[in-house]
């Protein structure tokens, strides 16, 4: 792996490339990153996997991380906490289950505005993000995603799925994602998450895929989040050949 990693650094150099970054699907949308540490728990639903040489093989080529990102775990009668503040005119319903291609044009629309300035970020047409979740449609449960809405726009979102790696009755719900431009309705959506999952019996959940410098971070530390695995981004600078 190194010797490929090398090949290909020198390849990109006499190139011009000034820097490359890795593993990558060609953006943030597809997968990327790769496991740098774990406590060996099992893999969850749509987790980014590693081969057992992966780190490895970057460091002895020159790379070192630079992004970071992690996943926690919670017993989800330690997540649920005090109710969140309330956000006036504020309310969350969770989908209605119809007309998932609605649902995921609207998780697009917010997705693109959320995430725009996160590093790395590369813009997406809504077609392909439809070709990325199509896949997952059945896995999705309606009771597992919620919409946050005031005066009848749509200003947040929370998109959570069943780890379906545990079978057919899984017990831990994984918070995959979730975003909102106005400060507190995270919060409120986190909460609203954390007590939809203990009603419908689900004793764990994971805080998956979280930059280290982000809110969300934070906010799986409030809740008790117990880190288990951590990823990177690799990168390196390029000596250019003339």
């Amino acid at each position: 792996g190194a010797t490929l990693l090398s090949r290909e650094i020198e390849r990109l150099a006499k190139e011009n490339f000034e820097a490359v970054i890795g593993p990558m699907d060609g953006d943030t949308w597809h997968s990327y990153r790769l496991v740098s540490e774990t406590d060996q728990s099992p893999t969850f639903f749509l987790e980014p996997v590693s081969g057992p040489f992966d780190l490895e093989a970057f460091q002895s080529a020159g790379f070192a991380p630079i992004s970071s990102y992690v996943s926690a775990c919670a017993h989800i009668d330690e997540a649920i906490g005090e109710p969140a503040p309330q956000v006036q005119g504020m309310t969350i319903t969770p989908w209605d289950g119809q007309n998932a291609e609605a649902l995921i044009g609207s998780l697009f629309d917010l997705s693109r505005d959320a995430f725009a300035n996160n590093a790395f970020y590369k813009p997406i047409t809504r077609e392909a993000f439809l070709e990325l979740y199509q896949p997952i449609i059945p896995a999705i449960d309606p009771q597992l995603v919620f919409f946050a809405h005031t005066n009848g726009q749509l200003v947040g979102y929370l998109f959570a799925m069943p780890n379906l790696t545990e079978g057919e009755k899984p017990t831990t719900a994984i918070l995959k994602t979730y975003a909102s431009g106005i400060p507190g309705v995270g919060r409120m959506l986190v909460d609203r998450a954390h007590r939809t999952f203990g009603d419908l019996g689900y004793t764990h959940v994971i805080h998956a895929l979280m930059h280290v410098d982000n809110a969300s971070r934070e906010r799986s530390q409030r809740h008790h989040g117990t880190v288990f695995r951590r990823y990177d981004l690799m990168g390196r600078e390029l000596a250019q050949k003339q």
